[in-house]
């Protein structure tokens, strides 16, 4: 990774290790609200790519009644644009994980993300203070984590998408 200082502005603005661990923490704390399954490592790699791209974002369905499969194919380049995404989003990612396990917000055991959900309310505190469209990026990272549970278990999800984990 590039250091700090000598990232570009909007390198530094949109993938920070602070803002990409928000919404890690919002798909890890989503998915043990609402399934007994947690977020897997794996498909921690897979939020920012269909979160952070505008585009991607709004084209996602309001609702999971929608499956991803369905999705996927009325989206047929939704797929080649999160897997390349991905690809290119790994390293801020782990830098994301790593910033989050740091600071006490996401434990990863067993191969899946826990958030630590006694800071729901700090979190919580911070969205209200932001901008709407990070309230939509945090809104959106804890639909898609729960959707990937619909979808079945990671390796599914990787399959639909058309990627390796």
């Amino acid at each position: 990774m590039i250091s700090w200082p000598e990232r570009t502005r909007e390198e530094r603005s949109l993938l920070n290790p602070s803002f990409c661990a928000l919404l890690l923490w919002q798909a890890a704390y989503a998915r043990q609200q609402t399934s007994q399954a947690k977020l897997s490592f794996d498909e921690a790699f897979l939020i920012l790519p269909f979160v952070l791209h505008r585009q991607t974002r709004e084209e996602l369905p309001r609702s999971a009644r929608t499956s991803l499969a369905v999705w996927l194919d009325q989206y047929p380049l939704a797929r080649g644009r999160i897997a390349a995404k991905a690809k290119l989003l790994v390293p801020f990612t782990k830098e994301a994980l790593t910033f989050a396990g740091v600071h006490g917000f996401i434990r990863i055991q067993a191969g899946a993300l826990e958030a630590d959900d006694t800071r729901s309310s700090e979190v919580s505190a911070t969205l209200r203070q932001t901008s709407d469209e990070v309230q939509l990026c945090a809104k959106k990272a804890a639909f898609v984590s729960k959707w990937f549970a619909q979808a079945g278990n990671a390796a599914t999800v990787f399959a639909l998408i058309g990627v390796r984990p």
